[in-house]
Formats: structure tokens, sequence, C-alpha cells
């Protein structure tokens, strides 16, 4: 942790992002009556953000003992990281073992994930898989005490099924990335917002009007070329899917290859998941003033190291903002030096949406708690009732409800015999 006297600063962020997180507030009420943690100790290695430390909150009212990492070198709040480090809960003095700053090297953003996991945990919270990689790796003597964990993003589910793939997970981990209640949300309007945030933050530039390139259109792709298309800009998409490819011409935007796009974009965005997406290959074609950004989980889509390289020049021109001189004399701009923009340039997603995201990491570690014991090594889905508990919550904080079903609807949707009248 970087600055102990930031600890006040981030109190007040947190009680902000608290105040627009009613569903998880609900839990956290009964959390801390019911204490159906008590026992569980949890290693949680996910973004320091306000909206992490209300979850760290809930968790911690619920009886858990916790340490905690950020998930991404660039992406803590430093002031959060001090408020969790000097109080822990909002307005108790129950510290929890924080490891996390801005600007980490490779060796220190590992060196935190081994002290959280030094605390032995019983569960693990993961964001990108990283942890769950190390406790399988160099941490396998911890396996046995492990009854389950949680994955948050999509790129980590993909390296846990990798895992399963090759029989290497060793313990249950529940894919909160797959909840409906995140992926819908989380992915599509928080990736989204972020996203389009962070660029305004750290380049201050027009978005209307430019050629903005996308790469993936995912989940977490569609709301950023949702957003960006609301601000006025022609969106551009590249994809290898198909079917995704067909969505995004269906939605309005135009698709062609990257090869192509990187001709006349002004601003890219990469959002796949996947490496080398734009490479040394690209750079060239670029033009001058072209800005270069990643909301993907890992700073692989866009190769910097190539794109040093081969640069005559480098400066920081804003913070976050490196131009880099290419031979042929064009400027190019990268933000945040490839990584997670919405998260290392702005706050990432809003506290409304991880709202969702969050309640359902609490509700099932809960669920982990009771019932890990029991569930073979593999990657689950959120459980349907959480999933759909959690929007029932939301729908009630946002003063809205729904229809159910009558008696005679229910059975007639599980009958084969009605047909036309």
């Amino acid at each position: 942790m970087k600055d102990i006297s930031l600890a006040e600063e981030g109190r007040l962020n947190v009680e902000w992002a608290e105040n627009h997180m009613p569903v998880l507030m609900m839990i956290k009420e009964r959390f801390e009556k019911e204490k159906p943690l008590k026992g569980v100790t949890v290693a949680g290695s996910i973004h320091v953000t306000k909206e992490t430390a209300a979850l760290i909150s809930t968790l911690q009212r619920g009886g858990a003992q916790l340490a905690w990492c950020g998930c991404n070198p660039l992406t803590t709040q430093d002031n959060v990281a001090a408020f969790l480090a000097k109080y822990g809960t909002t307005g108790e003095d129950q510290p929890v073992s924080i490891y996390a700053w801005k600007g980490q090297t490779a060796e220190e953003y590992y060196w935190c994930i081994d002290r959280v996991l030094d605390v032995k945990p019983n569960v693990t919270l993961d964001d990108g898989c990283d942890l769950v990689f190390t406790a399988h790796t160099r941490r396998s003597q911890l396996l046995h005490d492990i009854v389950g964990g949680c994955e948050e993003t999509t790129t980590g589910v993909k390296r846990l099924e990798a895992m399963v793939s090759d029989r290497a997970l060793r313990y249950p981990i529940i894919a909160v990335n797959n909840a409906v209640t995140k992926s819908d949300f989380d992915n599509i309007y928080g990736t989204g917002q972020g996203t389009l945030d962070a660029m305004m933050r750290l380049t201050s530039v027009l978005i209307a009007g430019k050629n903005f390139v996308v790469a993936g259109y995912g989940h977490c792709g569609s709301g950023v070329a949702r957003r960006a298309g609301g601000l006025g800009a022609r969106v551009i998409v590249t994809e290898v899917d198909p079917i995704k490819a067909l969505r995004a011409v269906m939605d309005g935007f135009t698709v062609m290859p990257m090869a192509e796009a990187v001709k006349v974009g002004d601003i890219f965005n990469t959002v796949t998941g996947c490496k080398d997406i734009i490479t040394k290959d690209h750079f060239m074609d670029l033009k001058d003033g072209a800005i270069l950004s990643n909301s993907g989980h890992f700073n692989v889509e866009v190769r910097v190291d190539q794109l040093e390289e081969i640069a005559k020049k480098k400066r920081r021109i804003r913070p976050l903002v490196d131009e880099y001189t290419l031979p042929n004399g064009r400027r190019v701009y990268l933000l945040a030096e490839g990584r997670l923009v919405n998260i290392s340039g702005a706050e990432g997603h809003p506290p409304e949406i991880m709202d969702m995201s969050f309640a359902n990491q609490a509700l099932c570690v809960e669920y982990l708690a009771k019932c890990g014991r029991e569930l073979e090594a593999r990657v689950y889905d959120v459980p349907t009732e959480i999933d759909q508990g959690v929007a029932e919550l939301k729908l009630q904080t946002m003063g809205m409800a729904i229809d159910r079903l009558s008696d005679e609807q229910a059975r007639y949707l599980k009958s084969w015999k009605e047909g036309t009248q």
C-alpha cells in the first residue's frame, strides 16, 4: 500500500460507492446479522477500487477473514487501498491485509499475490485467474484447504476452462462472470462507459466525427461500440467470429479486417481477450495522431514491446499517454501502457453496475462456504436462484415491479398438449 495518509479520502470514495450499491448493502446488512462467513478465510485478487472496497466490507461484516491484492499493476485506487489498510470497513477499525498500489512492476504484482496466499485461504476471489494460477503452480501446498473460488471476468473464465481441459483445476470455481446479471450489464454497460470515460479523461479529444475502431464484438466490445457510436463516432468493428461480426453489421457498424482498419482509424480500443491484435504488422500503417488503447484484461492485445522496438522516439506527453514517433515520422499515442484503460485511466465500472456483479460475488462466497466441499473441481455457473435473486433485488431498489405467472400460465409453459385454439 502506497500512502496511509490517503485513508480519509478513500473513506469518502467508498461511502460514495456504497450509497450507489443498494443491493450489496442489503446483503451486507444480512451478513452482519447472520455471520455466514465466520471462520472462512478469503483471498481476493480483484481491482482495488471503491466498489471492491464495498464488497470487501460486505464479506468482512459477514465474518470472513480477508487478505486482498489487485489483479492488474495499474488499476489500484491508492486512496481506497489506504482506507482498507487503516479501517477495513466503513466506520470500524477492522483493517484488511491489503497488498496493492498503482504502478507496480510485474515482480511486485506477483509478490502481492503471494502475500495474499500466505493467509492460507478457504475461498479465492479472482479477476483474470492470476491468483488461481499461482495457487496451482508455486503454492500448490495450499490447495487442500481451498473449498472453492469465484472468477470475475471473461478472460479468467477462459483460463479456468483451459485448466479443466488439461485436468489441472483442483477445486471448484464459480464463473461469476457468466451470471446474466453480470455479463449482460457489467460487461456491456460498465466496460462501455468506463472505456469512453477514460479516453476522454486521458486525451480530452472529441469523440464525435472520429473513426473509432473496436477490436472484438463480444459483450464488452459491443458495449464500447455502442457508447462510442452514441458520442457521434463512426464505429468500425474487427472480428474473427462471423456471427459476432454479423451482429455488429446488424447493429449498424462497419466491419473490416484490422489490416484495413489501421489505415483509417483515429481511435482504437482492443477488447478481445486474445493476444497480438495490433502488432508490428499494423503500426506503420496507422494515421498520424492515432490513439491506441486496450480494455481487455491482459496487456497482450496491443504489442507494446514491438511498438517500443520500432519507435524512433518516445515521450510521456500527458499522464498515462505515451507518444511514439515511428520511422515514417507519424506519431501514435498509447493510453495506460496498453493495460486496462477503463480502470487505469478512469474509475472503472460505475458503482450501480458493480452492485450486481459484487452481489453475485458475495452470495457465491456464502454458497461455497456452505457447499464447496460437495462440488467437483470444475467451473460452475452461478446458481440460477442467486442470479435471478440479484435481478429482483436490483429492480426493487430501482422502484420497478414485474408480473408473476399464474398457476395456469406456469402449467401451460410446461405442457405440450395445448396449441392453436
